[in-house]
């Protein structure tokens, strides 16, 4: 439970880092996540930096029309591509689950705030195996057919690999989804992470989630350690020559904010050993 005075000074933080989008709270019930229970303190107390997007996370209408109350520049809405991850998440199925998908996307419409999609276990589920990208093409068609024409691919479990991620790559550019904006959000479960942010930027999409820190996990699968982390990816990047805009420095010092907040280490490689031309990290941290 981190207080909601220190997930505003880790936004603004951020904020100050140069990263352009922050998905900063989630509109969850707070019987089920009581961790994001203040999101709309969060949002409200942020100071917010006129060149940062702001978003939020949201399961429903409901959730949706907090995230408006709260005066998010854009929302998150999201699904699995499998019944059992859906079930554990929100209690539905995926086909329930669209409809509630579809009302925020109306409301997003309504309301003007835009309105991106979320695929989670997009690569694979622990309980059903891998999934194929058939699958997740079905249900973008049907989300651009909404008018959601931004969506990201959630590695929720850390089940992708290069190979997979070319795969539903190239399954998506392939099969006539025009104007589809293509994000990846991977974790590092299982320790490719950044290697298929590598496949993915090759296959032409520069549109990628990160975590702060290495933050993150889902609750409802217990194998699954956090997103790849923001400094992580930044770091690699730049020795790349990809332009990202973000101050690596600042980034840091915002991922040892956060690393403030759990008793736990971070597993955010650069937040510990340092940039690559910078020297050490975390002052006690045994390289």
């Amino acid at each position: 439970m981190v207080p909601t005075a220190d997930k505003i000074r880790l936004i603004n933080a951020l904020s100050s880092t140069g990263i352009r989008r922050i998905e900063a709270v989630s509109f969850v019930s707070p019987r089920a996540l009581p961790q994001m229970a203040d999101a709309g303190a969060v949002l409200t107390g942020i100071e917010r930096n006129p060149e940062v997007f702001y978003s939020a996370l949201v399961p429903n209408r409901k959730g949706a029309e907090a995230a408006v109350d709260a005066n998010a520049d854009g929302m998150q809405v999201f699904i699995a591509a499998t019944d059992s991850y859906n079930l554990k998440n929100v209690r539905k199925t995926v086909a329930e689950s669209l409809n509630d998908v579809a009302e925020v996307a109306e409301l997003g419409r309504d309301s003007g705030v835009p309105v991106e999609a979320t695929i989670s276990t997009s690569f694979g589920d622990p309980d059903e195996g891998d999934v194929a990208p058939q699958r997740v093409l079905e249900l973008s068609r049907w989300m651009l057919d909404h008018g959601l024409g931004a969506i990201s691919y959630g590695d929720t479990t850390g089940m992708a690999t290069p190979r997979r991620v070319a795969e539903l790559v190239e399954a998506l550019s392939g099969h006539g989804l025009p104007g589809l904006d293509i994000n990846m959000h991977f974790h590092d479960t299982r320790g490719t992470g950044l290697a298929n942010v590598v496949t993915a930027l090759q296959l032409g999409v520069d549109y990628f989630d990160a975590a702060v820190g290495g933050m993150g996990g889902s609750p409802f699968a217990s194998e699954a350690s956090g997103n790849i982390a923001t400094e992580d990816l930044v770091h690699m990047l730049d020795d790349m020559g990809v332009a990202t805009g973000v101050d690596l420095g600042a980034l840091i010092a915002a991922a040892d904010i956060a690393q403030g907040f759990v008793e736990g280490e971070l597993p955010g490689k650069v937040l510990r050993a340092g940039p690559r031309a910078g020297g050490r990290g975390r002052p006690g941290v045994e390289r």
